[in-house]
């Protein structure tokens, strides 16, 4: 997939000046939108109330009230915490045609979207890279 372009984006920085800011892992997934492995990922059992942010920039993106179990190994959730929150584009990397998900403040590679989320409100789920992700709990 390649590096995220970052000129249409709120926060701009070089490419290293992100090398520099995050680790390698969360450099391959929010800058090379890499995945990580299913079932590794620090947040996809946190259950604490709270907000979900953006690893590389702090944008909100999802609240703890819209994740869910939905088995994939991953944190998932049914819906962003505002449609702006979070741009969609579509994917057709790996011989299949998915969305990406990614952060609209700063273009970071988050994850994708499925319209698989039976039994949630929107229908949708969100499966993203919990090494993405930063967890601020309430209080």
């Amino acid at each position: 997939m390649g590096e995220v372009s970052s000129t249409n984006y709120k926060v701009t920085k070089s490419d290293s000046e992100w090398r520099e800011e995050l680790s390698r892992d969360q450099y391959a997934v929010l800058r090379q939108a890499a995945t990580e492995r299913p079932w590794t990922g620090e947040l996809l059992d946190e259950d604490r109330a709270g907000i979900y942010t953006c690893a590389a920039c702090g944008s909100e993106l999802f609240k703890s009230g819209t994740k869910f179990d939905s088995g994939c190994g991953w944190p998932s959730f049914y819906e962003s915490v505002r449609p702006e929150a979070v741009e969609l584009i579509e994917d057709r990397s790996l011989g299949m045609l998915r969305t990406e998900v990614r952060c609209a403040n700063c273009g970071s590679h988050l994850g994708h979207v499925f319209p698989d989320g039976f039994g949630t409100p929107t229908g949708d789920r969100y499966c993203m890279n919990s090494i993405s992700l930063a967890f601020t709990p309430e209080g």
